[in-house]
């Protein structure tokens, strides 16, 4: 079976809510992240650990290029980001280097879908999804002071008012509990 069939294929059963009745999964203790690096792809392309945003809360969007449920939330998650950026929640968006020959591929392809001022990263080998379990997308990895506190699996509308509150609630819920 070709990549390209299997993206499609964990994106359509991710959907499918196969046996999930929330999408969200937000842990009772927070969990350590794995120490694998991505790297931005920029023309610098340094290296980062998802830890390394421990002084803010950061949701993690692991992507494909070839996931359509992906591709349509691109614009929602862009706007979410620049909504939610001055309350101290970051997104960044995460997908398998191999999809892509170089930046500005990656910048034209965000372009295209409107999503140019997210906060685009590669997994190198897979190895931060593989560490994570993360097997499908999207997928989203909730991130509160570089410790992992919960999920979201499968697409979302995240330029919808209630979605922001949610989030809102999250990260207010869980500054609560480490204080």
């Amino acid at each position: 079976m070709s990549k390209k069939l299997l993206y499609i294929f964990f994106s359509v059963f991710a959907l499918g809510g196969w046996g999930y009745s929330d999408p969200v999964n937000i842990y009772p203790e927070p969990r350590t992240l794995p120490d694998r690096a991505v790297y931005r792809h920029t023309e610098d392309g340094k290296a980062y650990k998802l830890s390394d945003f421990a002084d803010q809360f950061v949701i993690a969007n692991f992507w494909s290029r070839h996931c359509t449920p992906c591709i349509r939330e691109l614009d929602d998650l862009n706007e979410f980001s620049k909504k939610v950026s001055e309350n101290g929640i970051k997104v960044v968006i995460i997908s398998p280097a191999s999809e892509w020959t170089g930046t500005e591929e990656q910048k034209n392809f965000l372009e295209r879908f409107r999503a140019p001022d997210l906060d685009f990263y590669v997994d190198k080998q897979g190895d931060l999804s593989a560490d994570l379990g993360i097997f499908t997308s999207p997928h989203n990895v909730l991130i509160n002071k570089g410790k992992e506190i919960g999920r979201i699996r499968g697409a979302a509308d995240w330029d919808d008012e209630d979605v922001i509150e949610y989030i809102y609630k999250i990260k207010a819920q869980q500054n609560k509990k480490e204080n």
